[in-house]
């Protein structure tokens, strides 16, 4: 009797893994601000500040990650050169002050990032302008100087007035700048529009809303205030690059229930992104101004007032056809929250977002609890749930044209060497990302095969093409190659027309066509 259950706990797994999806977005957030992540405090290092995001690149590779949601500017200061924005405290120690020796990190971690076949999304805070009236470093040439009339203090912080259309612009200018001069993958924001209330303080935008002559009540007019940078943000992109893809990490919750019977969430938050933040992240989706939303559930399975399992399934029915990413607490584990401290958590959290069609991924708060393990989570990771690299979904309302399959050449060096060489289709009219290595059993069907992760070999990320070889006596099996080409879309190409069978046994190897 023992032995029947291993064998079929052994039987369970194999079915798991083999039922990994093809398609997952797996992400992590590298947050900046008070240099949570990256770079490390007190690192002012240019050369050290590029080998710890080296580091923390290959870490999330090895666990299973494909993409990279960093954070550029998180209190309208940059990471990179900008003529809107003086470079960030949290980069060289004060702010306004250029690296020493000179280098550009934004230009830097996107190709470090798209080497490794992942994506690297700008995260960027919209409306935080001064992280703390006290401390913080504030330039002469910060906004906030230039133009003191755009901005609100509340608590201990300075916020873009969001009443403002100058303001709003001003950041719209921004993102145009970043899109036009980098090449991101994403433009990405997170919760903070309107600040999380302070208990018993008002937002101090009583004048702005006033000044607006605006006949629609205040907390309408504070929504529409927030629908109209969003909607401008959307276009903004669209115009300098259609490819790159604009997404909001908002608060769990949208609206509870009892507030909206009919569209609200079987939940008891505290604040909501309808009613506090003033975000209607719905509308947004049902506008189609926004490509993927990742509420941030950081929250566990049955919690009492936001339940992990609820949440998830009610934005999987919210989705309105855009992507849905949902966002993992695991920064909870260092706060002993209940529930955390159980290692089956996360992984239950995995299992559960794969039920749902509609949702196609996961980011991870934050880089720095990786480093950790927390719970022994990165082998659960990198052992079963992402043991197969996992492609980038692609964003069919975007674009849905795929590119043309590789051309692969056939170069015989020696009787045990197998040698292609690939390159791409010359009629191609799509930016190829990457190319996708397939290796398979002899016995597998063709038709279906390249939908299951575990035949993928690798990812080569040199879009001009590259070479293949591999030693024969390496393998005792029978098996077989095929490539693939995708697009900046994550579109992929069919299979390539000229594919590779290998017998090692024999030494035998000859070409077919799939």
């Amino acid at each position: 009797m023992k032995r029947f259950w291993l064998l079929l706990s052994a039987l369970a797994s194999i079915t798991f893994l083999y039922a990994q999806p093809k398609y997952e977005f797996r992400g992590v957030w590298v947050a900046s601000v008070n240099n949570i992540d990256w770079p490390k405090s007190g690192d002012t290092n240019p050369e050290s500040q590029k080998a710890d995001y080296i580091r923390l690149l290959d870490m999330h590779q090895k666990n299973g990650m494909n993409a990279m949601i960093v954070q550029v500017r998180p209190a309208a200061d940059a990471f990179y050169p900008s003529t809107f924005e003086p470079w960030s405290q949290w980069l060289t120690g004060v702010q306004g002050q250029p690296p020493s020796p000179y280098y550009d990190p934004l230009l830097f971690m996107i190709e470090e990032t798209h080497k490794r076949g992942m994506e690297f999304h700008a995260w960027l805070n919209p409306y935080r302008a001064v992280h703390n009236l006290g401390s913080s470093s504030v330039a002469a040439n910060h906004i906030s100087r230039i133009h003191p009339e755009w901005f609100l203090n509340y608590g201990d912080k300075k916020y873009f007035d969001p009443g403002n259309k100058e303001a709003q612009k001003f950041v719209v200018d921004v993102v145009r700048d970043i899109v036009k001069r980098y090449d991101v993958d994403a433009i990405h924001m997170d919760d903070y529009f309107y600040p999380y209330r302070i208990p018993g303080k008002e937002f101090p935008d009583a004048a702005s809303y006033a000044r607006s002559g605006s006949k629609l009540s205040k907390d309408d007019w504070r929504r529409s205030n927030t629908d109209s940078i969003i909607q401008a943000i959307s276009i903004a992109i669209k115009q300098e690059k259609k490819l790159v893809r604009f997404g909001i990490s908002p608060f769990s919750v949208w609206r509870n229930k009892d507030k909206d019977p009919v569209r609200g969430s079987d939940t008891r938050a505290g604040q909501t992104n309808y009613d506090d933040l003033y975000a209607d992240i719905l509308l947004w989706l049902k506008k189609g101004w926004i490509d993927y939303v990742t509420p941030q559930l950081y929250f566990t399975i049955g919690h009492s007032k936001v339940d992990y399992a609820k949440m998830v399934d009610w934005w999987s029915r919210n989705s309105y056809g855009r992507h849905i990413y949902i966002g993992h607490g695991i920064y909870k584990v260092e706060e002993n929250e209940p529930g955390w401290n159980n290692p089956n958590e996360l992984p239950n959290q995995i299992k559960q977002l794969r039920r749902y069609p509609n949702v196609q991924g996961s980011i991870y708060y934050s880089s720095r609890l990786f480093d950790k393990n927390p719970n022994g989570w990165n082998d659960s990771l990198k052992d079963t749930y992402y043991k197969y690299p996992a492609l980038l979904p692609p964003m069919r309302w975007i674009d849905n044209e795929k590119p043309w399959p590789p051309i692969v050449e056939r170069t015989i060096t020696q009787d045990s060497v197998i040698q292609l060489i690939v390159k791409p289709d010359p009629r191609n009219r799509i930016e190829i990302k990457y190319y996708v290595v397939y290796q398979y059993a002899t016995d597998s069907h063709s038709e279906t095969f390249g939908n299951v992760p575990k035949y993928i070999s690798r990812f080569v990320t040199l879009p001009a093409g590259f070479e293949f070889k591999e030693v024969l006596s390496s393998k005792h099996f029978s098996y077989r190659y095929v490539i693939t080409a995708v697009g900046k879309n994550n579109n992929e190409s069919d299979l390539s027309e000229i594919a590779i069978l290998v017998q090692p046994g024999e030494k035998k190897w000859s070409f077919y066509k799939p």
